[in-house]
């Protein structure tokens, strides 16, 4: 049956966005993993001026990942790596609770929860060392902060047009978000400054004229993110392929990225250049990790399925190339730096030494599933998102404190602008 506001795309809308085909190469999982395993093979080599491997050095990773995954999770009941999980920090379950506040029927639920799940992910980019929010007599600093001043901000309507139904996000509201607003709801000040909030006010502007864009996915006037819960299940009402997820983001939501990266006038998204991409056209060089749009994709896979649908190969997505991950192969001596990393000295996202370091983090955590999976004694049911989860993020920033306290920053500084650590 139709759902009220969703339509059939029209041909002029197709043809102002149909990419071009060597776009399509860099848009999805398969071409973040296939691309980041010629930049790992480049460093195999020794052909890197910045980083070496000791890939000898695995087995102990996965070794302090399984007991970090044991003593967070000692039942071995992991759940994906999501959002989700930090909107119960402080041992408070706020999304339930305003779940449970919803006379809304199971279909509903899930596109509200995916209209949470995306302005919450994409305001999720490293929030710095300084910025906490306050919530009563308690404070939250990085991703758990944002994520319950993100939380806090959904349940005040800030992301609604509609004041009827102030528990969703659409087009409408995102294009009139600007600084001051995002300032005010998180909190920043002078004393608590955050890294990165003019970047995150464009994001979320940039976000609303996607949506508005794709009528196909996200329904029309004003369109919103849980349109796509019906997307999906008009696909199959029964299971869909986290590939797919990803794929349907990447698709929609690609150029809302702030990237410099630029392919026949059609923006690349989260993506970087390496010397070792080698592939004949027009992406050579050119390495994608889609790192906020895997993020989400992570976190939709709950709602999908509470909406009855059964998420099918996890094993087609990636690690997320961010600095914890990453942090954690360097600290534990897998990564190399040839020289010494200067702490003050931030490098930009764009530069060969991150993009590097980053795809060598989606390499090598490829190499970590099985042997964490084999020393939990779990089946091959144990994927991606749920050692990321038990395991390799929490391991990363236990390891960052250990090694730099008090509050364990990256051993690799990056100028974050945001929108993508």
């Amino acid at each position: 049956m139709p759902v009220p506001g969703r339509v059939q795309v029209q041909p002029a809308t197709e043809a102002k966005r149909a990419p071009v085909p060597e776009l399509a190469k860099l848009r999805s999982a398969a071409a973040v993993r296939e691309r980041c395993g010629m930049v790992h093979r480049w460093v195999a080599d020794g052909r890197s001026p910045h980083f070496t491997l000791d890939e000898s050095r695995l087995d102990a990773v996965a070794a302090y990942v399984a007991d970090v995954t044991r003593e967070a999770y000692p039942d071995l009941r992991i759940p994906y790596h999501s959002r989700w999980r930090h909107f119960s920090v402080g041992g408070v379950d706020r999304w339930s609770t305003l779940a449970a506040q919803l006379d809304v029927d199971s279909i509903e639920r899930a596109r509200i929860a995916f209209d949470l799940a995306t302005v919450s992910v994409l305001l999720d980019a490293g929030a710095g060392d300084a910025w906490r929010y306050r919530e009563g007599d308690r404070s939250f600093g990085r991703s758990e902060g944002l994520a319950v001043a993100s939380l806090d901000m959904f349940r005040a309507g800030l992301f609604s047009s509609d004041t009827r139904r102030p528990h969703h996000v659409d087009s409408a509201a995102l294009a009139n978000i600007d600084v001051a607003m995002l300032a005010q709801h998180l909190q920043v000040d002078a004393k608590n400054p955050l890294v990165g909030l003019e970047g995150r006010s464009a994001l979320l502007r940039r976000l609303g004229q996607a949506l508005a864009e794709r009528p196909d996915l996200f329904g029309r006037a004003p369109a919103r993110p849980g349109n796509l819960v019906d997307y999906f299940r008009d696909i199959d009402k029964s299971r869909i392929a986290a590939s797919t997820v990803l794929g349907a983001l990447l698709d929609g939501l690609s150029a809302i990225w702030p990237s410099a990266l630029m392919l026949n006038g059609f923006a690349v998204g989260d993506a970087g250049r390496h010397p070792a991409v080698r592939t004949g056209d027009d992406t050579d060089e050119i390495v994608p990790f889609h790192k906020l749009s895997q993020w989400l994709t992570y976190s939709l896979l709950e709602p999908l399925e509470t909406a009855g649908l059964v998420v099918e190969r996890l094993d087609e997505l990636t690690a997320l190339a961010e600095y914890r991950n990453g942090g954690l192969l360097v600290d534990l001596g897998v990564i190399r730096p040839r020289g010494a990393i200067e702490p003050q000295a931030r490098h930009e996202v764009s530069s060969e030494l991150i993009v590097e370091w980053r795809a060598l983090t989606v390499a090598l955590m490829d190499r970590l599933v099985a042997p964490v999976r084999t020393r939990l004694g779990l089946d091959r049911s144990f994927a991606m998102p749920h050692m990321l989860q038990g395991g390799t993020w929490t391991a990363g920033r236990k390891i960052a404190r250990e090694l730099r306290p008090p509050d364990g920053p990256s051993p690799i500084p990056v100028a974050a602008d945001g929108t993508v650590f």
